[in-house]
């Protein structure tokens, strides 16, 4: 699903009417699942009015085969919260030649959260040291003021008003610092939140990774649900990778993850490492479960994906795959040895199939 057949023709750029334009804009919308809200409207229209121009380059690095753009892509591109700022560089690359393009932007983000977070966590202490600072000092000019009360010293009537209201003044300014400490800590603990989602997820597909993935297994062996897990593996990978080059190959595992993730919807998906994909079905019988994953090997099948920067073919892409319930007696090694086992048979038998527990 390229920008191609939205913006040129005969491989070339075209003029389009107005109701050509607006007809490319709807279609666009549709087939990338996206609300026609204004928002959208008007970033599918800045890069389809300018299928040149940055932003629509940007989005085609995104966009190849079966890839459709998603919410957070648009909003990371410049999209409906902001179409007047650039494209990051990462994004809009200059040359034609395959790129890990996904990682780069994937770890910008985790390197500005990491950045946003230690400035929190250094403002917190900030503050922390201010209050800390003011009442040791403040502890002292009680002290000495107790020392001298003690001592019976007269105290007039304006000594005592400076003295009540140096104290009113400290108290307000700790008042001040210990809400500012407060609204500081919630930001961090918000940062702290959003680092730990993003320890859980994949960087290239935006699925979750083995830590995610684990957490969640371990939740369905405390529970009661009937779960399965399926062991996804990519056919032939390799050859992708020596032929086409690891751009290509990123591409290729992000499509795979998309497809996975849509005909999978309401179970977990997780790229469990490699060209190797573990999905966590929950609440669904065993031909339900084995149904689901022969549905989603058909989707990956029938999908034409294609080189973006030369247009073939790459033909056939295929993953082989292991299906197995979870039993009252199983751990995790059991489990995924079980599965495993499976899986091996099916590459063993030919691959482009799955296999389940019998």
């Amino acid at each position: 699903m390229s920008l191609g057949g939205y913006v040129e023709a005969n491989g070339r750029s075209v003029t389009r009417a107005p109701d050509d334009l607006y007809r490319e804009i709807g279609r666009f919308l549709s087939d990338h699942r996206l609300s026609p809200d204004p928002a959208h409207y008007a970033f599918v229209h800045a890069i389809l009015s300018e299928p040149d121009g940055a932003l629509a380059r940007a989005a085609a690095a995104l966009v190849d085969g079966g890839v459709r753009l998603h919410r957070d892509d648009i909003s990371r591109l410049g999209g409906p919260q902001g179409l007047s700022q650039p494209v990051p560089a990462a994004a809009a690359p200059s040359r034609p030649a395959p790129t890990r393009l996904e990682i780069p932007l994937a770890e910008a983000q985790t390197d500005a959260l990491a950045e946003q977070t230690q400035d929190q966590v250094e403002a917190f202490a900030a503050v922390i040291r201010a209050i800390q600072a003011d009442t040791s000092s403040f502890g002292v000019d009680l002290a000495r003021n107790a020392a001298e009360l003690q001592r019976g010293d007269p105290i007039g009537l304006n000594t005592l008003a400076t003295l009540t209201g140096e104290m009113l003044k400290r108290i307000h300014a700790s008042d001040h610092r210990l809400q500012q400490a407060t609204a500081e800590a919630e930001v961090l603990r918000e940062k702290l939140t959003e680092a730990r989602a993003v320890a859980r997820r994949d960087p290239l597909t935006g699925l979750a990774n083995r830590l995610g993935f684990n957490e969640a297994l371990a939740q369905c062996f405390q529970g009661s649900r009937s779960c399965h897990l399926a062991l996804c593996d990519v056919d032939r990978f390799k050859r992708i990778n020596d032929e086409q080059g690891h751009g290509v190959g990123d591409r290729v595992l992000l499509a795979i993850g998309n497809i996975l993730a849509e005909e999978c919807q309401g179970h977990l998906v997780c790229r469990h490492g490699g060209e190797e994909f573990a999905i966590l079905i929950s609440d669904l019988s065993d031909a339900e479960a084995f149904a689901l994953v022969e549905r989603a090997r058909d989707t990956l099948r029938g999908r034409q994906l294609r080189v973006r920067e030369t247009g073939k073919p790459l033909g056939p892409i295929t993953f082989s795959a292991g299906i197995t319930a979870f039993r009252s007696d199983d751990t995790q090694e059991t489990l995924f040895a079980r599965a495993d086992a499976l899986l091996y048979r099916a590459k063993n038998e030919g691959r482009d199939r799955a296999f389940a527990d019998t």
